[in-house]
């Protein structure tokens, strides 16, 4: 009879070379893990977003449309209407944010789970705005105060803002960023 285990087996700090049938594809194929530096603007810069807003591009896998980065809303301010064609993952990592279709506020900490089919109007009163970690999956379109289509933003929208940015100001693209 199998045990439920209560804790990880082992607290010996060292490198165990776990069996693996595959390994030489996994090595041969695989992009293998990565880590990005979020905190600083050495993997990723912080680039415009409307006038208020900016994103730091953390990740980008075209296979699955999807997306990694931090939305900085920069003080109060709105992030318009917008309709989800996938599902979005994000927590809030500073400040406070809501969205005008909900009556809750997500304050740092907080997961914030979105799903296909609903619209929302991301809003912050918070004086010094609100900074947001998510992954996104699929399209997001865009409309303005009258419900008119905007623009569709997605993997490929995200990659094309972040490297016309690195090329505006001559900053090498980071390779790391592409899963």
């Amino acid at each position: 009879m199998a045990t439920q285990m209560k804790a990880p087996p082992s607290t010996k700090k060292e490198i165990v070379d776990v069996p693996f049938n595959y390994r030489g594809l996994v090595e041969r194929h695989s992009p293998g893990g990565r880590y990005v530096d979020a905190q600083t603007d050495v993997d990723s810069p912080w680039v415009p977003f409307g006038e208020s807003a900016a994103i730091k591009h953390l990740a980008f896998d075209v296979r699955q449309n999807t997306f990694s980065n931090i939305l900085w809303v920069k003080g109060p301010g709105v992030v318009g209407t917008h309709f989800h064609r996938g599902t979005i993952t994000m927590v809030c990592l500073e400040g406070s944010v809501r969205y005008l279709e909900y009556d809750w506020v997500a304050t740092p900490g907080g997961l914030i789970l979105e799903v296909p089919g609903e619209s929302h109007t991301l809003v912050t009163e918070h004086p010094q705005g609100c900074k947001l970690f998510g992954w996104m999956q699929g399209p997001i379109e865009f409309y303005d105060e009258h419900a008119n289509f905007i623009e569709t933003v997605d993997v490929w929208w995200m990659m094309n803002h972040y490297e016309s940015h690195c090329r505006e100001h001559g900053i090498p693209i980071n390779p790391k960023l592409y899963l």
